[in-house]
């Protein structure tokens, strides 16, 4: 199958590309190389680097490349930052997405798989949550997100157009030759194996006084590697509709530490820091509807195997991507 990456020269998107590789698909990947790196692209997929605000440029690209179906990564991930300039985040994740899907629509493409977030829910009334939970986001990043699933469920009703969103819970982990290079880092492992590497003095817990076994907050930590064999299962034709991605458990931030201490040998000092403000105290994936209908399961369930992933690779590249 021919199938467009965008934002494939980030984290999520370069695995993508890789595995999509592997299986024997053409790729084609676009990117703006604002946040990603240029040499975290398969070298077998064609680049093209992108300039979504340019006039006509999606809809160029993609009249070009004439995909059989799209695979949307590309967007913004600060939830801070999207607190700070909202703007930009509804400028990115909804305008420019909606320009892809419309060049999309226009190519006849028959599916466009959503990398969505669970920062839909916001702050979830029960847990492991559902696909059928209630939405209300507390920041512009998951407000962005949530209208984006609007518009291609409307778009599935008008034009017929299949799609899939995968709503995130905590991706982590790496393959022997992708790993996560954000800059600035904001995620936790990453953060985490930063100070075992010496590259940072201690580690940040913010809150230690929520309703949780150890005062932490829970998070569900999803393989990046199961995360995009899912996206790949959503390629087969009649696979449309909303599913969450994760493991089903939970991992306070202590025992994420703690999981990092074992797996590198090394100490890794913490010092505690208030709350952030609306950080809910537990965040943990139901996935058994994306396991149900697509066939999909896990492969790496336990958090230390995750981490064992990220550490060889952050060992191999302790200073990222080279670009």
């Amino acid at each position: 199958m021919r199938v467009l990456v965008t934002g494939g020269a980030g984290y999520i998107g370069s695995v993508c590309t890789e595995l999509l590789c592997d299986r024997g698909h053409e790729v084609i990947v676009y990117d703006s190389l604002w946040q990603g790196h240029r040499s975290a692209v398969d070298p077998r997929a064609r680049f093209i680097q992108g300039r979504p605000f340019e006039p006509g440029n999606i809809a160029t690209m993609m009249a070009e490349v004439r995909p059989e179906a799209v695979l949307h990564f590309a967007g913004d991930i600060l939830v801070g930052e999207s607190m700070q300039n909202p703007g930009k985040y509804f400028r990115n994740n909804v305008a420019c997405s909606l320009e892809f899907l419309e060049a999309a629509r226009a190519q006849n493409v028959r599916k466009f798989i959503f990398s969505s977030t669970a920062a839909t829910y916001g702050h979830p009334e029960q847990v492991p949550i559902t696909e059928d939970a209630p939405q209300r986001p507390v920041n512009p990043y998951g407000e962005a997100k949530l209208m984006f699933e609007r518009i291609l469920t409307w778009y599935h009703r008008i034009h017929g157009l299949e799609f899939v969103a995968f709503r995130y819970f905590n991706a982590a982990g790496a393959t022997e030759r992708h790993g996560e290079d954000h800059r600035p880092e904001t995620h936790l492992i990453p953060n985490v194996l930063k100070v075992a590497l010496g590259q940072k003095p201690h580690v940040e817990i913010y809150g230690t006084d929520y309703p949780t076994p150890d005062g932490t907050c829970i998070r569900d930590y999803i393989h990046v590697v199961d995360l995009v064999e899912a996206h790949i299962l959503a390629l087969q034709p009649g696979i449309c509709g909303f599913y969450n991605l994760g493991n089903g458990g939970g991992y306070s931030v202590r025992e994420v530490i703690a999981a990092c201490e074992r797996v590198t040998g090394r100490r890794i000092p913490a010092v505690e820091k208030p709350r952030r403000p609306g950080d809910p105290p537990r965040l943990v994936a139901s996935a058994a509807r994306a396991m149900r209908e697509l066939g999909w399961k896990p492969r790496w369930p336990a958090l230390e195997d995750i981490v064992a992933t990220a550490w060889a690779w952050h060992q191999k590249y302790p200073d990222g991507y080279p670009d």
